[in-house]
């Protein structure tokens, strides 16, 4: 079965950016639901046997019933796992590559945070802010639900969740605010260095 990825850092460690209540709720409930309805939905099933990415692929745009449940599970837990690693409690640096990378596309790391903070702000409802690499460019992408860049062969750098569960504890419905303050304080340039090599 698939197991609920263990956090890169202890509850309280992101905190006050993101409370350890937040991730009480949305890391031990949300995520973990997602885990254990993707094990109840592939029991027995093709998918059981395959890897977590390949079931992402697989049921993308799916249009069977079945197939599209397990595509939004299965989303949801990818996109969760690559959220949790997108944060970090300590200030990262990227590389050479990567600040390289971000001035040709942004003209800098500010202009950046601004593009992904208002690709959050401006997806409607539930989603995901995505910091990707296509064809050796970076650029900004925004899914809704458990949609993921990943699914389309896309090269995922950072996420930032949307999800009103991800903030409305400690933010409420200020979307922006929670967006600033994790784009500021908290995101793991090194994870997008790696993702980007």
């Amino acid at each position: 079965p698939f197991k609920l990825a263990p956090l890169p850092w202890d509850d309280d460690a992101l905190a006050p950016t993101i409370s350890a209540h937040t991730i009480s709720f949305h890391y031990h409930k949300h995520h973990k639901a997602y885990v254990d309805m993707l094990n109840t939905l592939v029991e027995g099933t093709p998918y059981a046997d395959m890897k977590l990415e390949e079931i992402v692929h697989k049921t993308a745009g799916a249009t069977d019933p079945k197939d599209k449940k397990i595509f939004n599970n299965a989303g949801q837990v990818w996109n969760h796992d690559f959220y949790w690693r997108s944060l970090t409690p300590a200030k990262t640096e990227g590389d050479a590559t990567l600040d390289s990378a971000i001035t040709a596309a942004f003209g800098s790391k500010d202009a950046l945070i601004a593009k992904l903070a208002e690709a959050g702000k401006d997806q409607f409802g539930s989603g995901w802010a995505w910091l990707v690499s296509k064809d050796g460019k970076l650029s900004i992408d925004k899914t809704s639900n458990a949609e993921t860049p990943m699914a389309k062969g896309v090269n995922c750098l950072l996420t930032v969740d949307v999800w009103e569960h991800a903030y409305y504890l400690d933010y409420q419905n200020a979307r922006p605010k929670y967006l600033e303050a994790v784009l500021g304080k908290i995101i793991n340039w090194e994870f997008a260095a790696q993702n980007l090599a």
